[in-house]
């Protein structure tokens, strides 16, 4: 099985969410996970790991199916220098068992061009790390996702799991994502939704 996870954070609590699938090109889960931490630690720049590693690890003593990679919302290795991220972290928590795959959002300084991934009609990259896989592999795994948008679909149903956990929507950990953008501005301008339905399918 292939384990997509990603943890949404409320002060001190937090909810690890985790999807199960068979196959890269899996449209639906075979399991979904969740799981409540508390007294998650604090969030130190350059040290995101010690916040979000516990909770994947809390993820991970609840499944007990065979893993054959895990996917993280993030960077196996950050920047040129390739300085350990929260993949390396969990790769090194776990002997080199599993191979880990970071898929990144938001560019971090200094990535290198071959990580960038675009995917469908979007003009955006997604930023493809990993370890225990080769790098080339990883990227081609990830772009065979199921779903024609920048985000996978089962990236997306585990962002929007453990954001349910919190009774939140959305993609992301901001308040807004773009499908609530998108309705904003249709409330406020009718007339141009199909300017904006265009403009948030391209960033999709």
């Amino acid at each position: 099985m292939i384990l997509a996870t990603d943890v949404d954070y409320r002060e001190s609590n937090a909810v690890a969410a985790g999807i199960l699938f068979e196959r890269w090109e899996s449209e639906s889960p075979v399991k979904e996970i969740t799981v409540r931490v508390s007294n998650v630690e604090a969030y130190v720049p350059g040290q995101f790991y010690k916040r979000e590693l516990p909770c994947i690890k809390a993820l991970l003593d609840t499944i007990h199916d065979s893993i054959t990679c895990i996917l993280i919302d993030g960077y196996v290795y950050l920047g040129k220098d390739r300085k350990p991220g929260l993949g390396k972290h969990l790769w090194d928590m776990l002997e080199g068992q599993i191979p880990v795959i970071g898929v990144a959002k938001s560019a971090f300084a200094d990535t290198p061009e071959p990580a960038e991934l675009i995917r469908g009609n979007s003009i955006r990259p997604l930023f493809v790390t990993s370890e225990g896989i080769d790098a080339e592999i990883a990227r081609q795994c990830v772009r065979k996702m199921h779903g024609e948008n920048r985000i996978p679909t089962l990236l997306r149903r585990v962002d929007a799991l453990c954001r349910k956990g919190h009774g939140a929507r959305g993609m992301g950990r901001g308040a807004w994502d773009w499908e609530n953008m998108l309705k904003f501005f249709i409330l406020l301008r009718p007339q141009c939704c199909q300017t904006y339905v265009y403009e948030y399918s391209k960033f999709q």
